[in-house]
């Protein structure tokens, strides 16, 4: 066989191995891709996260992120789309007045910190309290207040499949907040993301926690950086020991006391109808140890009772074609309808105490 032959055999052989590497790679990536859960999720989130930047004016960011931060930026809300603000929170004035020193006045004017380094507002600031009291109401109020862009954490967003994808995407959630600086980031039930650690923890876990942390020590460390961790608990005594140090800016949200019971009244039934016999005094007093969410609660189960009798008045004939008639007809809220709704929800109350200590009691000897 000459040279010539042998080098073309040669040729030709290489070419065949190449192409069959090539398809090898691509069937391999596409098999990949094909049973990926999350393929079509990262490809939502993009285009969300891109969306989102041009909402809120920084566009042009899309071109300089990573696919993580891309894929954090989902998660980015409009402060100015933040339908919260300090007018909607009521009984929380002594907090809402720490909040805007601490907090809001070092974020809108960063040149206080050329007087002093003392100044700047602290890297983490925890909230914590029984369920209902208002924690998520006072971070998002926060954040339109102080005009900073806000990242509401999913921690489900931090997870993957991929060895080191978390890392990556923990990693990203502080370099995109610095881009866009400045920038709250909220992580509501931070317990559950950055309790304690123990020996027994995934090492997955640990590892994104231990990013986590060295990224947020980085903040700690950086001057005239405008990027503050926000959590919120309500058992705050399972978030890490090494977390709760660096977020030193800490309040307590607690029930509203009476007085503070008849402002959140006042707000919530600002713009309804009441009826002469409504003493708000009197019910605040009726409602110890309800939160703000029950107080609401408490509200809407109040008016559905007027709309349940205007049903039954019209045999339940209320739908989208009669409602702006049947609505001249609707009288205002009364003192009874308040009464039937708060004896109701006290009766929910007992019996998931009794139930729920019966439950756990017949558990503990099973």
């Amino acid at each position: 066989m000459s040279d010539d032959s042998l080098r073309r055999e040669l040729a030709i052989a290489v070419l065949r191995v190449g192409l069959i590497a090539a398809a090898s790679y691509l069937t391999v990536k596409w098999m990949i891709n094909a049973i990926d859960p999350t393929r079509k999720q990262k490809s939502k989130a993009k285009e969300k996260a891109e969306k989102t930047l041009q909402r809120i004016g920084i566009s042009a960011y899309k071109n300089v992120l990573s696919e993580y931060e891309l894929t954090i930026a989902s998660q980015l809300v409009n402060p100015e789309e933040l339908e919260i603000s300090w007018k909607d929170i009521a009984g929380l004035d002594d907090i809402i007045d720490e909040l805007q020193t601490t907090v809001i006045l070092p974020l809108k004017v960063p040149n206080l910190t050329v007087y002093s380094k003392l100044h700047e507002p602290p890297k983490g600031v925890l909230l914590y309290g029984p369920p209902g009291v208002g924690k998520t109401m006072v971070a998002k109020a926060t954040a339109k207040e102080a005009g900073a862009r806000f990242i509401n954490l999913d921690i489900s967003a931090l997870t993957d499949k991929w060895y080191g994808e978390s890392q990556k995407l923990a990693a990203a959630v502080f370099t995109l907040a610095i881009k866009i600086q400045p920038c709250i980031i909220f992580i509501d039930e931070i317990d559950s993301f950055l309790r304690k650690r123990e020996t027994h923890d995934h090492e997955a876990t640990s590892m994104m926690k231990a990013q986590f942390m060295i990224l947020w020590d980085g903040l700690i460390s950086t001057n005239n950086c405008s990027v503050i961790v926000m959590g919120a608990t309500n058992r705050p005594n399972d978030v890490d020991n090494a977390i709760r140090r660096r977020m030193p800016a800490t309040f307590h949200i607690s029930l509203p006391n009476n007085e503070q019971r008849q402002k959140i009244l006042q707000l919530i039934l600002s713009k309804e109808s009441l009826d002469h016999d409504v003493d708000l005094v009197s019910l605040a007093k009726q409602c110890e140890t309800f939160s703000g969410s029950d107080l609401k609660e408490l509200c809407r189960l109040s008016a559905m009772i007027r709309i349940k009798e205007l049903s039954h008045s019209y045999s339940n004939q209320i739908d989208h074609t009669n409602i702006d008639q049947l609505m001249l007809n609707l009288r205002p809220i009364q003192m009874k309808d308040f009464l039937m709704a708060l004896d109701k929800m006290k009766r929910t109350k007992n019996n998931v105490l009794v139930n729920g200590s019966e439950f756990f009691d017949k558990l503990a000897y099973d």
